[in-house]
């Protein structure tokens, strides 16, 4: 039971920093500022991709949701 808290614990800090980066990622592209989103779209392509190794998320998970940050960024009109 220790482990599985553990694991849940840990589990649980993760996914809720993927989604403060994910609201502060939709701010930037909602605001318009592509840099700003261009810069958080690396931090959060990156936690995305460690929390997939880490087994947190399902790797299809991952990349369902990098499909659609790309697809916002690439909608910003600079």
């Amino acid at each position: 039971m220790r482990v599985e808290a553990k694991a849940n614990l840990k589990n649980r800090i993760v996914k809720s920093e993927l989604k403060t980066l994910a609201k502060k990622f939709k701010a930037a592209v909602d605001a318009g500022d592509k840099e700003a989103a261009a810069v958080l779209y690396k931090e959060y392509t990156g936690a995305l991709d460690k929390a997939a190794l880490k087994g947190t998320l399902h790797k299809n998970s991952v990349s369902r949701k990098k499909a659609q940050i790309s697809k916002a960024i690439n909608g910003i009109t600079a």
